[in-house]
């Protein structure tokens, strides 16, 4: 991992890295999957404080929609300022960010599938990252230091890699997300074909076939201006099935009264989101 910028951030109380946190931007070699990536790095003004010197901290990948901007996570949606807010609130524990966009082999939307005979996304976001910021930054290599949080496309990312690689994230939040991959011009054939990948990447599919994972999982949508909210609900159904028949499988769920799939929607969901994900990873 290289860095390649550095950013400040301006907070209440001043810019330095003891006060507000900083912002790096880096890039991440995937061994694994081949792919390499730009994303940027929020690190807590806690991680630049002599008496956290001796702790590692949970990290949480934050993915944006297709095709996105990770900009847009930090001056848009202002992951790093909720994420300062909600700490010296006392409401979250400090979190290490690592924010990026799921568009690794652009131009394609490859919905963070490993697409047979193409890009290995899925094991980049599962194993080559986590390695590579744990090995660069001091946060933690298990799956409970780790959890995962997107939006639109990002949301479905999130939700299904926690539910797919366990071992990798522990807990994720998709706001808006769809329930399965589409397969349109910017996607491409996802799956070469085989119906079996498609249907292991459907989370519906997952809840009624696959093992339940131990896992913690959060969902938003609105009752009124959102497309997913009836298979939103569907999805809560049937995890909340599953936990009255002793699965390890949790769910949460953000419901607006109106909203839509857009920033302005994600932008009231973000905090709560923030937190609840925050207080469902382990520093050790």
């Amino acid at each position: 991992m290289r860095v390649t910028e550095t950013r400040h951030l301006a907070m209440d109380g001043g810019s330095s890295p003891k006060v507000a946190g900083r912002i790096e931007k880096v890039n991440i070699q995937g061994p694994v999957s081949g792919i390499a990536s730009p994303a940027y790095i929020y690190l807590p003004p806690e991680y630049f404080r002599p008496e956290y010197a001796r702790r590692t901290f949970p990290a949480a990948l934050v993915l944006t929609g297709y095709p996105g901007t990770a900009e847009a996570l930090i001056n848009g949606l202002k992951y790093p300022q909720h994420s300062h807010k909600l700490v010296k609130a006392g409401r979250m524990q400090p979190l290490v960010l690592v924010m990026m966009r799921p568009t690794v082999a652009p131009p394609r939307d490859t919905e963070c599938v490993d697409v047979p005979g193409g890009p290995r996304t899925e094991t980049f976001f599962t194993k080559d990252l986590p390695k590579a910021v744990a090995d660069h930054y001091r946060v933690g290599k298990r799956a409970r230091n780790w959890g995962v949080i997107g939006n639109s496309t990002g949301g479905y990312c999130a939700l299904k890699m926690a539910m797919r690689h366990p071992d990798a994230f522990s807990a994720a939040a998709g706001l808006s997300p769809s329930y399965k991959a589409p397969i349109d011009a910017t996607t491409g054939d996802l799956f070469g074909g085989s119906e079996r990948l498609e249907r292991e990447n459907d989370l519906m599919w997952r809840l009624d076939h696959k093992p339940a994972p131990p896992v913690s999982l959060l969902v938003s949508s609105s009752e009124h201006g959102e497309q997913n909210y009836r298979d939103t609900v569907r999805f809560v159904n049937k995890v909340k099935r599953l936990n009255r028949r002793g699965e390890p499988t949790r769910i949460s769920s953000i419901i607006l009264n109106s909203g839509g799939h857009n920033f302005n929607t994600w932008k009231r969901e973000v905090p709560a989101a923030l937190e609840w994900l925050g207080g469902r990873l382990a520093d050790r």
